[in-house]
């Protein structure tokens, strides 16, 4: 009776080894998971392929591999549904798997740190755990190659530490814990390696000398692998293991999402357009007015109860674009929490969302989410935006808890602002900045000292001095901002939407030494529907101990602005030369006529009309040969726009054919215009030109049946805002459109203007520019 209690037992050791051994992988794993459901279920995986294959050594070895793999089936679908539902993740068990197998490897690669325990984050562990542990149970059962057996385990141990890589602790213990178990199994012996009871003693004592002797070998081969790597590996404990997450590439976003600020203009000319549902709840302090309020703005948490809602903050600017900058990386419903900013109190923020006709991948959510549930997201913890890298859909529908700061007002005043390498980012300033920018922000910063005063300073000036206009051409460059500043207010300068002004402030403060960056949002009430002329940018700036605190640059209603001229005048570039008189130029002689009869003797003259045939005749020669050239001038400067250089650049040489063309019809375009604005023009010209009166006499909207400026206006937009995207289709296309439109205002034209359109030497002359 003991006896089999002792073999059985004996029999147990290495299958529990080998279950320590592949459980203790999922423990390494878990160090970078939230919580301790993957660790659980990689145990559960260990523990039920090798009592799987414990249970069917009986059976051929050819059918405990089936019947393992069903197993495993099982086990892996009741995870994935006990994960989904952990995480809030809606969706049927079908479609949970399906998008888990897609996408379980690159998203475990890319998820957050801590790893929320998700179908797609936990599939690949548990999968990885069952097969170990059905390799190592059959090697090392059926052959008694315990040490082989042991290596699915180990490799397995190997894999879960290349993943972890530098983001947790080393795991010494439970690495010692690892080479523990494995001598324990490798301690006991197995039904296969002792020797049989039924031998004579003399073959007995045979058998087990030479059992003895490989036990011998086995561990001299181990010592001495120790003592080979052991000085190598030593000298890695203090080195930092590599993050194999840096060689797959994280969630990125689309180029609409990369500077919404653009979309600020749009939104304004469709103000009614329903873009989310919103619910919100606020518990903890009440809402205060941000310190980078002007007096009477509205509060940073919207008016009666709402939300001012974040979708992007952009960061950089190379003096022609804000971008997003940002790395997102998956995560759970659990977002890593940051400490809030010393001197600001904490408003937790609770919202039920439901998506519209909001498109892109940007994920609306009050600063700074820490919980979002109904939606699998991206998160960047620099900037504390979301993505959904699938994409927002109409009816998308998800609950999103928020920590919001208020900066304490009365710091304001004497905060300072950090600077250093951490925030060189923010600091940044482009080359190219106009001369008459940079002389406004000295002006204001050194009538003001401290940092909250200048970025006050900034905000008055703004808000004092300019207009806001909802159908303002978009667009954020040096030339755009330059012109929003300085340009004429008769001819659409000082006025433009909150992209303008969020943007000009942001520029501003940086020359001014401040750490500010552009945010885009919405005005959202405590229940109701976020419509496009809730949409609306504003800038913030960086204090120490406040974090970064919002200001409103944005006029006061029903008040007129005062002309920029009263407070700043930008002085002229280059001073004009000096009106010195001109020096006086004293008549010289007029030499004597001399008589006809006087000429040399012996030649007689030519004849006056011989003199106007051949003068005449010489004339016409040379207007038609520069003719001639202007002709093959103008055909050659059209064929090097339309045939030469890359598709972006020859997108480009057809839009310049079709201003040509315009001003060749007596109707240019400003430079200030924006590519749809020149295309609507366009349109209006052609039709006044078909119908024989002027443009003012079209319709309200100008429509025609011609060629398609607006493709090309559209593929314009595409160059500009996604350099290298155009195709030589697209190329293609561009060119015909704009032959096309060329063509068909020409042919509309007098005759007699069209035999000098082709001459007409101010394409040459604008080219040269």
């Amino acid at each position: 009776m003991v006896t089999g209690a002792v073999r059985v037992l004996r029999a147990a050791v290495v299958p529990l080894a080998l279950i320590g051994l592949t459980a203790l992988a999922g423990v390494v794993l878990g160090r970078v998971y939230a919580g301790s459901l993957l660790t659980g279920l990689v145990v559960g995986a260990a523990a039920g392929s090798v009592l799987v294959s414990v249970a069917a050594r009986r059976l051929p070895s050819w059918l405990v591999a089936p019947v393992s793999v069903a197993a495993m089936v099982g086990w892996t679908l009741w995870s994935l549904r006990l994960a989904a539902d952990r995480a809030a993740l809606p969706g049927g068990l079908l479609e949970i798997t399906g998008d888990a197998a897609r996408n379980g490897i690159p998203r475990l690669l890319t998820a957050m740190i801590p790893v929320e325990p998700t179908p797609d984050t936990v599939l690949v562990p548990v999968v990885a755990a069952w097969l170990a542990g059905l390799a190592g149970a059959e090697v090392a059962l059926r052959t008694g190659r315990v040490l082989l057996g042991y290596l699915p385990a180990a490799g397995l141990y190997a894999a879960a530490l290349y993943v972890v890589g530098p983001n947790a602790a080393p795991a010494v213990g439970v690495t010692v814990a690892f080479v523990a178990v494995a001598a324990v199994g490798l301690a006991a012996p197995t039904g296969a390696a002792s020797a049989p009871t039924d031998l004579a003693p003399r073959v007995r004592a045979a058998v087990r000398l030479r059992l003895a002797t490989s036990a011998a070998l086995g561990v001299a081969l181990v010592v001495g692998l120790v003592a080979l790597l052991g000085p190598v590996v030593a000298d890695q404990v203090d080195g930092r293991p590599v993050d194999p997450r840096r060689y797959v590439e994280p969630p990125q976003v689309q180029t609409l999402d990369e500077n919404p600020l653009i979309r600020i203009s749009g939104w304004a000319l469709r103000p009614e357009q329903k873009l989310l549902d919103v619910s919100t709840e606020r518990t903890g302090v009440s809402p205060q007015v941000p310190g980078g309020a002007a007096p009477g703005a509205e509060p940073a948490g919207g008016a009666g109860g709402g939300a001012r809602i974040r979708l992007a903050v952009l960061s950089d600017y190379d003096g022609v674009t804000w971008r997003v900058g940002a790395t997102y990386r998956n995560a759970g419903r659990i977002l890593p929490a940051a400490a809030p900013s010393r001197d600001s109190t904490v408003e937790t923020v609770r919202q039920q969302i439901t998506v519209a006709e909001l498109s892109g991948r940007l994920l609306p959510a009050v600063a700074t989410p820490r919980e979002v549930s109904g939606a699998r997201v991206a998160y960047d913890p620099a900037s504390g935006t979301l993505i959904r890298p699938e994409g927002l859909t109409p009816g998308l529908r998800y609950a999103v808890t928020s920590a919001e700061e208020q900066p304490d007002p009365n710091l304001l005043a004497s905060a300072n602002v950090p600077a250093g390498a951490e925030v060189a980012r923010v600091l940044r300033v482009a080359d190219g900045v106009p001369d008459p920018m940079r002389r406004l922000a000295a002006q204001l910063a050194e009538e003001n000292g401290a940092p909250y005063a200048r970025a006050q300073a900034i905000e008055q000036f703004l808000a004092e001095h300019y207009r806001v206009v909802a159908d303002a051409p978009s667009g954020h460059a040096y030339p755009n901002l330059g012109f929003f500043l300085f340009g004429p207010r008769a001819g659409g300068g000082q006025e433009g939407t909150s992209e303008q002004f969020a943007a000009a402030f942001a520029v501003l403060g940086r020359l001014s030494g401040l750490p500010t960056r552009v945010v885009v949002g919405f005005r959202a009430g405590k229940q109701g529907p976020v419509l496009a002329g809730d949409a609306f940018a504003w800038p913030e700036v960086l204090f120490d101990g406040l974090g970064w605190v919002p200001f409103d640059p944005l006029p006061r209603p029903n008040e007129e602005p005062r002309p920029v001229e009263e407070d700043f005048r930008p002085t002229p570039e280059d001073p004009p030369p000096s009106e010195a008189p001109a020096p006086t130029v004293e008549p010289s002689a007029s030499p004597e006529p001399v008589a006809a009869g006087d000429g040399p003797p012996g030649r007689a003259g030519v004849s006056t009309p011989l003199l106007v045939a051949g003068g005449s005749g010489g004339l016409v020669l040379l207007v038609g040969a520069l003719l001639l050239t202007l002709l093959a001038m103008r055909r050659s400067l059209t064929r090097a726009r339309l045939g030469r250089g890359d598709p972006g650049q020859r997108i480009a040489g057809a839009w310049r054919e079709v201003t040509d063309a315009l001003r060749l019809a007596g109707r240019p375009v400003g430079d200030d215009l924006a590519a749809t604005e020149v295309a609507g023009h366009a349109r209006q010209t052609l039709a006044a030109a078909r119908a024989g009166t002027t443009a003012d006499s079209t319709t309200a909207d100008g429509t025609t049946d011609g060629p398609a400026v607006d493709d090309l206006a559209a593929l314009l937009n595409q160059v500009s805002f996604a350099p290298g995207a155009a195709t030589p289709d697209q190329a293609a296309r561009a060119a015909e459109v704009a032959m096309a439109y060329v063509n068909t205002l020409r042919s509309a034209r007098p005759w007699w203007r069209r035999l000098l359109w082709s001459v007409h030497p101010t394409p040459l002359r604008r080219a040269r520019r």
